[in-house]
């Protein structure tokens, strides 16, 4: 690769006059300009990302940490944020952590160690924040944050949307109402189903072990724990899935034992991903509007960024229920 240097040989300037040039820093001449230009491009110079950010102490990159980019809600919440970064002049570094503590510390590590201004992170483990706290990296937290942790967090009122799910099913007339929660050690399905069995105990309902199954939030894992439900001597006649791949398995398995959607089963997610609007039936799902999450998150972020000492933030998004033929017969 060309260097500095040799764009100033080939033009027959100093350096010094090559990086004024270049960073519009002090007034040279239109000949030594010119020439400059077109050094850089007979060479194909490109400036050193690494020795400008030592310079700015700033590299203009958004270090983003996921569990799965292979999950939609994620892609499409990454592409909220990537969108709203790449508008503020920031590139986004993508690391997928698939929800394991050790390739989440080593991405960590790697992203402070590429300077990045800025972190977003899906899941942070106690430690984990402890680290970036003391590297003083400015960090947003998405959906998912340790308790008692003094970062700023954008996330869903996941309680609201289980209540919403559960007020919905309840004025169908459904009240053998089972729920597929994802892993159990993740805090934001534990609130969706909280929210659900509150809201059904309010009702006079219950959500009883028996109804309540676990799965890992892909269409398999929705897929197997809805044929075991759907297996029981008194099966459900609605399930809440606490994300919408784990209700397009749901779907599956209903059609395979021949169950009728909606009129022996009411099928729910959470998300409204985009495939949910494609599937048969279409899924009625509570909706997080994931681009906007992403935007907000963005945002968040560089407002920490250009204000370090700007007052804690913690941005709760309402859900909202978009009802489809999964639930309510066309």
């Amino acid at each position: 690769m060309a260097t500095i240097k040799d764009v100033a040989r080939t033009a027959g300037v100093s350096y010094t006059t090559v990086s004024h040039v270049l960073n519009q820093t002090r007034p040279v001449s239109a000949d030594a300009r010119a020439r400059v230009l077109a050094a850089v491009e007979s060479l194909a110079y490109v400036p050193s990302a690494l020795a400008r950010s030592l310079k700015s102490k700033a590299t203009g990159s958004i270090g983003l940490i996921i569990p799965n980019n292979t999950n939609p809600y994620f892609s499409e919440v990454a592409r909220g944020i990537e969108d709203s970064c790449y508008a503020a002049g920031y590139s986004v570094i993508l690391c997928n952590s698939d929800d394991d503590p050790a390739k989440q510390r080593d991405y960590l590590n790697v992203l402070l160690t590429k300077r990045c201004d800025g972190l977003i992170v899906a899941t942070l483990a106690q430690t984990d924040g402890e680290l970036l706290h003391k590297m003083k990296v400015p960090t947003v937290l998405l959906d998912r944050a340790p308790k008692d942790m003094a970062i700023d967090l954008v996330a869903v009122d996941n309680a609201a949307g289980g209540a919403l799910a559960a007020a919905h099913l309840l004025s169908l007339g459904r009240r053998r109402i089972a729920c597929i929660g994802g892993p159990q050690d993740i805090a934001i399905s534990r609130e969706r189903i909280g929210g659900l069995r509150q809201t059904l105990l309010a009702a006079g309902a219950e959500l009883p072990e028996t109804l309540l199954a676990y799965a890992d939030f892909t269409s398999a894992g929705g897929y197997l724990a809805a044929r075991n439900l759907l297996a029981l001597s008194e099966a459900p006649d609605a399930i809440f899935c606490c994300n919408d791949l784990m209700a397009i398995g749901a779907l599956r398995a209903a059609a395979e034992r021949g169950i009728a959607v909606p009129e022996a089963l009411a099928v729910v997610g959470f998300d409204d991903i985009d495939l949910a609007q494609f599937v048969h039936p279409t899924l009625t799902s509570v909706a997080q509007n994931t681009r906007r999450l992403g935007q907000l998150t963005a945002e968040c972020l560089l407002q920490r960024i250009a204000t370090p000492d700007r007052p804690l933030q913690r941005i709760s998004i309402a859900p909202e229920l978009h009802i489809r033929d999964s639930t309510v017969k066309p």
